[in-house]
C-alpha cells in the first residue's frame, strides 16, 4: 500500500518535505503541519485498502474451505478443496462446482454420460456432455476402482479449453488396454455438475487449472484523471523549483545559500495542496455512494471506489453477448417449407396436420411415411419436416417429480413420465428451442440415450428409433448429422441440419433457400435448415465400413472422417427452415442507441459460433439493417491475412465480423494494421473468442489508442476482460457471480450502462475536475502571496502566516465550500439521457487540461498578487496588520471563487458557506495570538478588506458573464 501511495509524485513530493522538517535548521514551522496532513491520508488509504484485502481473504477462504467426498480405501472422506491434489478420486453431486480439473471415471448413468454447465468457464450456458471411461464405467462400483492397475497419461498444463490430450491405460493381469482421452471425458475446474453423481481423477490442480491458466491476475487500476493530476502536480513542483531559483539569484549566492534554497522551497511548498488526495478520494466515495443510491439503477454496487471518473471518459465499450446483451433463451418463431410459411399464430394448423396423419396411420394397419420423389402434399411436407426436427439433434429429457402427484407401481413408463416435469439437456438452447416446439405439436422426445431415441406422437403411441451414427456439430462443418433407423419399418434415415452456407451446397436446387434465410436473418433470427436421406441397407454397410477404417487411422483422423460424412451429404432432399430468436435484454436496443449517439463505440466479444454473434448484432441493432457487414475470411497464414486485410481497407462503414482464429494470425503479423481499420468500423463483432483473447484484445486498444475502455460481462469467462479494461462492469446474470465480484461495478441488468456512464460518469469526472483545479489554485494564490511578501522583504524566508493558519485555510475554513463543488452539475439526469452527445465532449478532456490548469494558474497570480499588493497600498501604515487583511481577504475570495465555480446551487452549497464563514469570523475572535481583535473592529479594516476583495473577484465573475454569453457552453443551451 505504501508502494502503491508513494508512487503518486505527490504523496513522495510531501514525504520529503516532512522528512525535511525534522533536520532543525530547515524547520520551518510545527511538525504537524506537515506530518499532520500527510499522516491522515496515509491513514484513511490504508484502512480503506485493509478492508478491500480483509473481504477478498474472506471471499478466498469460503471458496478453499467448500468440502469435497475424496474415496479411499477406508471409504468416503470429506476434505476441503485446498487439500485435494493430483491422483485423488473426488465424487461430485448434482448442482456441484468442480474444485480442479479432472477426467471422468465413471457416472450414476449405466451408458457413462453425464452433464455439466460450462458458464463459468466459456460463457455458454447450454449444458455439454462428457463421457466417462469405458474401462472404469463398466465396474460394479466406485470402490472397485481402487482395485485395478491403471494410469492415466495427461498432457502438461495448456490455456486451451476446447482441446485435450491423454490416454487411460489399464493393465488387467498382464494383458494391457489403451484408451485415448480428449475432451469429452474432462471435467474442468469451475464447471458444474447438470446431472447424476460422477466420479473424476484430478489431473491439474491450482494454478495448472484451465480456469485459472485463462484468467489473468488483476492489477490495481488508476484513474486517467488521476494520471492527469500527477502531471499537473509535477508541473508545479517545477514551479517550486524556478521560483526558488529566482528568489535566490535575487537574493545573492551569499552564505549557507543551499539552506535558504531548501528553505524556500519548503515556503512555497503549499503551491502543491496535499489536501488534493484527500479532497478526491473523498469526492471518490461520495460518488460510488450516490451511484449505489440510484433508484433507477437497483442493485447496482460499486466495488472499486478508485475510479468512478473513469466511466465519464469512455470510447471503447466491449461487451459480452450470451447474457450480457441476450437472455440465453431461444423460442422458436418460424417455419418455412418453401411454399408455406408457419408462424406462432398459424402453429394450430401444424398440430391438426400432424394429428390428422396418425389417427389415418393408426386405424390403418401400417405405418404411411412417404419417401421419393412424388409430388407431396403441405401435410405430408409438415409430417416430415417435424418428424426431422424432433429427431435430428443432440437433446436428452429429464424428468423430475411434480410436487405430490403418486407414481404407482402399476403405472406404464408413458404414465409416469407424463406425472413427471420434463427438462431438456443439450449442448446449444438452440437445439432445445426446436425439441420445445417439437412437443408443443405433440410430437414430444420421451428418452433418449446413446443407442435410441423414442418418441410419444399425438395419438399417445410411442415410436423408437435405433441410432445408428451420430455426428456433432462443430465450428468448421456448422452442421450436425444424424442416421436413424426406424423399429417399426426398419427404413433408415439420415437427417442432417446446420447453416444455410453450408446446406445450400448440399440440399437438391431449390430457388427459394437463400431468399428465405436472408429474410429471416435481417428479422434477426437464427436460421437452421433440414435436410433428410433415405439410405439402403448396402449403402449404409458401406458407408459404416469407410467410416470405422476412418476412425481408426492415426494421421488425419478428422479430415478423413469428414471426407467419409461428406460422401453420403450429396444431393439431399430439402425439408424445411427453422428460425429461432434469442431473447435480447429489456432496454438493449435503446441502450447501444444511446451509447452510440454519446460517441462511444460497441465492440461484441462472445465465445459463440459467428452466425448467432452476427444474428444477435443485428437483432439488437448494433449493426443497423442498412449497414454493409464485413465478415472476415478464416485466415492461417502471413499472406491469407494480407489479403483480407486489403479487403477490409476498401470497405468504408462496414461492420466487421473476425473470429478469434483470424484474429490471432492478424494481430501476429499485422497488429497494428489490423487495429487502426477495425478501430474505423462503427460495430466490431469477435466470435469463437477465448477468455485470453478477450483480454488481450482490451490491452490492445488501450496500447493502440490510448482511449479509456469499458468491458461488461457477467460470467467468469470474463473475468480477464473486465479487470483488464479500464472500467470493468460486471452483471448479475444467469452465469453466476463471478464477473459481478471480478468487476469495478456491478450492475442487474445492461439497460443501466447508459444511466452509469451518461449521468454517474459524466458527474463524476466534471465534479471532479473541478474540485482538482480548485483545490490546486486554493494552494497557488497562498504561493503567490507568499512569493510576493519575500520579494517585499528583501528576499526573506519566513513564512507569511503561521503554521496553524495555514493548516486552517486548507481545512475548516475553506475545505467545506470547495469540497460542496462534488454536489455540483451542469446538466440534469434527464437532460444527459434524452442528449447523448453531450457525453462526447467528455472523451476530449477539455475538462480538466493544459489549456484549464493555466488559466487558473493566471486567475491565482492574479487574485495572490491584487491581495498582497492592495494590502501594502492600503496599509502602509499599519503593516503590523498585515496579517488579519491578506489572510481575510484571502478567505473571501475563495468563498467567493466557490460560488463562481458552481453551475448548480445545491442547498448543502449553501450551507457550506455560511458554516466556513461563521468559523472564520469566531476564530478572528478566539484567535488573539495572531489577529488583534480592536483593529478588527474598526470600519478602516472593513472597508479596505471589502475593496480588496472585490479587485480579486470583480473582474473574473465580469468575464464569466461575457463567456456565456457570447461562447455558451454546449450543456447551457439545453438548460431552461
Amino acid at each position: 500500500v505504501l508502494f502503491e501511495q508513494f508512487k503518486f509524485f505527490l504523496n513522495l513530493y510531501f514525504l520529503i518535505m516532512a522528512l525535511s522538517q525534522l533536520i532543525p535548521e530547515l524547520r520551518i514551522g510545527y511538525l504537524y503541519t506537515y506530518w499532520g496532513p500527510l499522516g491522515f491520508v496515509l491513514f484513511v488509504t490504508m484502512c480503506r485498502e485493509a478492508l478491500d484485502d480483509y473481504r477478498r481473504y474472506r471471499r478466498d477462504k469460503e471458496a478453499n474451505s467448500q468440502k469435497y467426498k475424496k474415496l479411499t480405501r477406508d471409504g468416503i472422506i470429506r476434505i476441503p478443496s485446498s487439500d485435494i491434489q493430483v491422483g485423488h478420486l473426488i465424487i461430485l453431486e448434482k448442482n456441484q462446482r468442480v474444485p480442479a480439473d479432472m477426467v471422468l471415471l465413471r457416472t450414476s448413468e449405466k451408458d457413462g454420460g453425464c452433464f455439466i454447465r460450462t458458464d463459468q468457464l466459456d460463457g455458454e450456458t447450454d449444458w455439454k456432455l462428457r463421457l466417462a471411461v469405458q474401462d472404469t464405467q463398466r465396474l460394479q462400483t466406485n470402490v472397485d476402482i481402487l482395485d485395478i492397475t491403471a494410469h492415466v497419461y495427461a498432457e502438461k498444463p495448456q490455456k486451451t479449453i476446447h482441446t485435450f490430450v491423454g490416454t487411460f491405460t489399464r493393465d488387467n493381469e498382464g494383458i494391457v488396454h489403451e484408451d485415448s482421452l480428449s475432451i469429452e471425458h474432462t471435467l474442468w475446474a469451475n464447471t458444474v455438475v447438470a446431472s447424476g453423481t460422477a466420479l473424476g481423477v484430478v489431473i491439474y490442480t491450482g494454478c495448472e487449472t484451465r480456469s485459472v491458466m485463462n484468467t489473468s491476475q488483476p492489477k490495481s487500476k488508476i484513474g486517467l484523471l488521476d494520471l492527469e493530476i500527477n502531471t499537473l502536480t509535477k508541473l508545479l513542483f517545477l514551479a517550486v523549483i524556478i521560483l526558488s531559483l529566482v528568489m535566490m539569484i535575487l537574493k545573492g549566492f551569499g552564505g549557507p545559500w543551499y539552506r535558504y534554497f531548501f528553505r524556500f522551497i519548503l515556503l512555497f511548498s503549499y503551491i502543491i495542496p496535499i489536501s488534493l488526495r484527500v479532497n478526491l478520494d473523498m469526492g471518490k466515495a461520495y460518488y460510488s455512494w450516490v451511484i449505489q443510491r440510484d433508484k433507477h439503477i437497483p442493485g447496482t454496487t460499486v466495488r472499486s471506489t478508485t475510479i468512478p471518473e473513469e466511466l465519464g471518459r469512455i470510447t471503447y465499450l466491449l461487451s459480452d453477448k450470451t447474457g450480457t446483451l441476450t437472455q440465453n433463451e431461444m423460442v422458436f418463431k418460424r417455419l418455412h417449407l418453401g411454399t408455406v410459411s408457419f408462424t406462432p399464430e398459424t402453429m394450430d394448423e401444424v398440430i391438426s396436420h400432424l394429428k390428422s396423419f396418425y389417427s389415418m396411420a393408426q386405424s390403418s394397419a401400417t405405418p404411411t411415411r412417404t419417401s421419393g420423389p412424388v409430388r407431396r402434399s403441405v401435410m405430408t411436407r409438415v409430417i416430415e419436416a417435424v418428424h426431422a426436427i424432433a429427431l435430428c439433434h443432440n437433446v436428452t429429457p429429464v424428468f423430475e417429480e411434480i410436487g405430490n402427484s403418486d407414481v404407482k407401481s402399476e403405472d406404464t413408463e408413458a404414465d409416469q413420465q407424463l406425472k413427471q416435469r420434463v427438462t431438456y439437456q443439450a449442448s446449444s438452447p438452440d437445439e432445445i428451442a426446436l425439441v420445445t416446439w417439437a412437443e408443443s405439436m405433440n410430437l414430444a422426445l420421451v428418452k433418449r440415450d446413446l443407442s435410441s431415441i423414442t418418441l410419444r406422437t399425438p395419438v399417445g403411441t410411442l415410436s423408437t428409433f435405433t441410432i445408428l451414427q451420430t455426428f456433432p456439430f462443430t465450428s468448421e462443418s456448422k452442421r450436425m448429422g444424424i442416421i436413424l433407423k426406424d423399429e417399426e419399418t426398419g427404413e433408415i434415415t439420415f437427417y442432417l441440419k446446420g447453416a444455410d452456407v453450408v446446406m445450400q451446397g448440399i440440399v437438391q436446387y431449390n430457388d427459394w433457400l437463400e431468399e428465405e434465410c436472408g429474410n429471416m436473418a435481417r428479422e434477426g433470427l437464427r436460421t437452421l435448415v433440414v435436410a433428410k436421406k433415405v439410405l439402403s441397407e448396402e449403402l449404409y454397410q458401406d458407408f459404416e465400413t469407410r467410416y470405422h477404417q476412418a476412425k481408426m487411422s492415426i494421421q488425419e483422423r478428422n479430415s478423413k472422417m469428414q471426407a467419409v460424412i461428406e460422401s453420403l451429404e450429396r444431393d439431399m432432399e430439402l425439408l424445411c427452415l427453422t428460425g429461432v430468436e434469442d431473447k435480447l435484454q429489456d432496454g438493449v436496443r435503446q441502450t447501444l442507441e444511446m451509447l452510440r449517439n454519446a460517441g462511444i463505440r460497441v465492440w461484441m466479444l462472445t465465445g459463440d459460433k459467428m452466425e448467432t454473434a452476427i444474428c444477435i448484432a443485428k437483432s439488437c441493432q448494433m449493426v443497423s439493417k442498412t449497414q454493409d457487414v464485413y465478415i472476415f475470411q478464416t485466415v492461417t497464414d502471413r499472406g491469407e491475412a494480407h489479403l483480407e486485410l486489403n479487403s477490409l481497407r476498401k470497405k468504408n462503414e462496414a461492420a466487421l465480423i473476425i473470429s478469434g482464429d483470424s484474429l490471432q494470425v492478424c494481430l501476429k503479423y499485422y497488429e497494428h494494421e489490423f487495429v487502426e481499420l477495425a478501430c474505423q468500423c462503427p460495430a466490431v463483432v469477435v466470435c469463437r473468442c477465448s477468455p485470453t483473447q478477450k483480454a488481450d484484445i482490451v490491452k490492445l486498444l488501450k496500447i493502440h489508442t490510448g482511449k479509456r475502455t469499458c468491458a461488461v460481462g457477467d460470467g467468469g469467462n470474463d473475468v480477464s476482460m473486465i479487470q483488464a479494461a479500464d472500467a470493468g462492469i460486471g452483471i448479475v446474470g444467469k452465469e453466476g457471480r463471478q464477473a459481478s465480484l471480478a468487476a469495478d461495478f456491478s450492475i442487474t441488468q445492461f439497460s443501466h450502462i447508459g444511466r452509469l456512464l451518461l449521468v454517474h460518469g459524466r458527474n463524476s469526472y466534471k465534479r471532479s475536475a473541478a474540485l482538482g483545479q480548485f483545490v490546486i489554485h486554493r494552494g497557488l494564490i497562498i504561493t503567490t502571496m507568499q512569493a510576493v511578501f519575500c520579494s517585499v522583504f528583501y528576499f526573506v524566508s519566513i513564512a507569511l502566516f503561521p503554521g496553524f493558519l495555514m493548516v486552517g485555510y486548507a481545512t475548516v475554513y475553506t475545505m467545506y465550500p470547495v469540497f460542496s463543488l462534488v454536489l455540483d452539475k451542469d446538466v440534469s439526469a434527464d437532460t444527459a439521457l434524452t442528449y447523448p452527445e453531450l457525453y462526447k465532449d467528455l472523451t476530449k478532456g477539455r475538462s480538466l487540461s493544459y489549456k484549464t490548469f493555466f488559466l487558473w494558474v493566471l486567475i491565482s497570480i492574479y487574485q495572490g498578487g491584487t491581495i498582497m499588493y492592495g494590502a501594502l497600498l492600503l496599509f502602509e501604515a499599519e503593516f503590523i496588520h498585515v496579517v488579519s487583511i491578506t489572510f481575510t481577504s484571502l478567505i473571501l475570495t475563495e468563498l467567493l471563487m466557490v460560488a463562481l465555480t458552481v453551475r448548480n446551487w445545491h442547498y448543502l452549497m449553501v450551507v457550506a458557506q455560511v458554516f466556513s464563514l461563521g468559523i472564520y469570523i469566531a476564530s478572528l475572535a478566539l484567535l488573539k495570538n495572531y489577529f488583534d481583535a480592536r483593529f478588527l473592529q474598526t470600519w478602516d479594516f472593513v472597508w479596505k478588506v471589502l475593496v480588496i476583495t472585490s479587485i480579486s473577484c470583480i473582474p473574473l465573475y465580469v468575464l464569466k458573464y461575457l463567456r456565456k454569453k457570447f461562447s455558451p457552453p454546449s450543456y447551457s443551451k439545453l438548460n431552461p
